[in-house]
């Protein structure tokens, strides 16, 4: 078949070439035009499984997976906006394929992200979006945030171990076990892994985990953990 359209349409194979490559330059940029799942909470380092049957979204894995990037956008869905205004981009780690065209993904989180402005393509949603990273603070700020980042790692601690091994077991089969700490409490522009670990296993809708992923304070966001283990330590005594 190739030979054939080689042969007798050749004007028409070059410029469907040309077409083919313009989109995949296009496919391959990770700013504009991002590919949006909306589903569920996705969150840095945390793994996300995915279960894709419809065809718009069959689409969109195979062209990030040609272009190279593996790479996609999830959200949240929102009744007004359609999707959620932040979101995290997801790295595809695995594919398994099923003869009735569904498929299993293997997705890691990545970088968080804000949505500028979005569109629609071809089924699904596209974004163009800018990355988030934590500001680093230093001094008597840094001090003040690495004993809170302790505290709060502590009581994360006390509450996993409070659940009946059952639970425990489940939690860990599907994202694996809680990180450490890092040896370097700002070397992620994310923070550290263990709090997006925390915020994927707790029991928060995710109305209520998605202000954490806009936060780019890493003290705000250990702080917004402190309440919530705070708040189930209570609601457990009661």
């Amino acid at each position: 078949m190739e030979n054939l359209i080689s042969k007798y349409l050749p004007s028409e194979l070059i410029e469907r070439q040309k077409i083919h490559q313009e989109e995949m330059a296009e496919f391959s940029n990770l700013n504009k035009n991002v590919p949006i799942f909306v589903c569920t909470m996705a969150f840095p380092t945390v793994p996300c499984p995915l279960h894709i049957f419809e065809p718009c979204y069959r689409l969109m894995i195979r062209r990030c997976m040609e272009t190279g990037t593996n790479c996609f956008g999830m959200c949240l869905a929102d009744n007004l906006k359609g999707f959620a205004e932040y979101g995290c981009l997801l790295e595809i780690r695995d594919v398994k394929f099923f003869s009735d065209g569904r498929s299993v993904v293997d997705t890691i989180g990545r970088r968080r992200f804000k949505v500028i402005q979005h569109r629609e393509r071809d089924g699904y949603n596209t974004a163009d979006i800018e990355y988030l990273e934590d500001v680093k603070v230093e001094g008597m700020a840094q001090r003040e945030l690495q004993s809170l980042h302790d505290t709060v790692y502590d009581q994360a601690l006390v509450w996993l171990n409070s659940l009946k091994t059952e639970q425990k077991e489940r939690i860990e089969g599907h994202f694996g076990p809680m990180p450490g700490k890092d040896s370097v409490l700002q070397t992620s522009p994310n923070g550290p892994s263990w709090c997006w670990w925390l915020l994927a296993v707790l029991p928060l809708e995710g109305r209520a985990q998605l202000p954490f992923l806009a936060l780019t304070s890493l003290k705000d966001r250990l702080s917004g953990i402190r309440k919530v283990l705070l708040f189930m330590a209570h609601s457990k005594h009661r």
